[in-house]
C-alpha cells in the first residue's frame, strides 16, 4: 500500500511542476505580446516552415505581414519564434508558395485547425465568420417556440394563417 501511496504522490508533484512551468511560459508569453497590442485568440498551436520550398531571399512577406515579428529573417532564411507567434494565418495568406509555412492550432472549443494553403486560410475565417453570424442572429431574434410562448398564440393559429394565405 504504500508504493500505491508513494506513485500518486509523485505523480501530483510532476503534475504541480508541469501546471507551473506552464503557468510562466503562458505569463511570459502575455508578456511579450503585450507590446504589440495583439490578442490571443488559440489556446495552442504551431508554425512550421519548409526550407526546402521557401523563397524567403526574393520575397520575405511573410515577415513583413506578421504583427508580432514572430518571423524574422535570419542567414538567408525565414526564423520563427515560437512564444511570439499568434497562430493568425497573416503568414500563409501572403506566402508565395503553397504548403510552404504550415499552422496548427487548438481554439478554445477544442476544435483543431490545420491549414498551409491561401484558400484554405480564407475559406476557415469565412466558416468561423458564417459561424459567428448565426449566433447574433439567434441571439437577436426569437425561436418560434419563445415567440409563441411571448405573445400567447398557438401552433393552430399559426398553421391556420398560413393555409388561409
Amino acid at each position: 500500500m504504500s508504493e500505491k501511496g508513494e506513485k500518486s504522490s509523485s505523480l501530483d508533484i510532476f503534475q504541480l511542476l508541469e501546471e507551473t512551468t506552464e503557468k510562466e511560459k503562458k505569463k511570459q508569453r502575455e508578456e511579450l505580446l503585450a507590446p504589440s497590442g495583439v490578442s490571443e485568440f488559440f489556446v495552442d498551436g504551431s508554425i512550421t516552415i519548409d526550407k526546402r520550398t521557401c523563397q524567403g531571399i526574393e520575397c520575405k512577406l511573410c515577415v513583413e505581414v506578421c504583427p508580432t515579428n514572430a518571423l524574422f529573417w535570419r542567414a538567408g532564411e525565414v526564423g520563427i519564434t515560437e512564444e511570439l507567434c499568434v497562430y493568425c494565418g497573416a503568414c500563409v495568406l501572403s506566402c508565395i508558395v503553397e504548403d510552404c509555412i504550415k499552422i496548427v492550432r487548438k481554439r478554445e472549443t477544442g476544435e483543431v485547425e490545420s491549414f498551409s494553403k491561401p484558400r484554405q486560410v480564407v475559406v476557415l475565417q469565412h466558416r468561423t465568420n458564417a459561424r459567428k453570424r448565426l449566433e447574433r442572429i439567434q441571439n437577436i431574434f426569437p425561436k418560434l417556440e419563445n415567440y409563441l410562448k411571448r405573445y400567447g398564440k398557438s401552433w393552430s393559429c399559426v398553421y391556420a394563417t398560413k393555409t388561409e394565405l
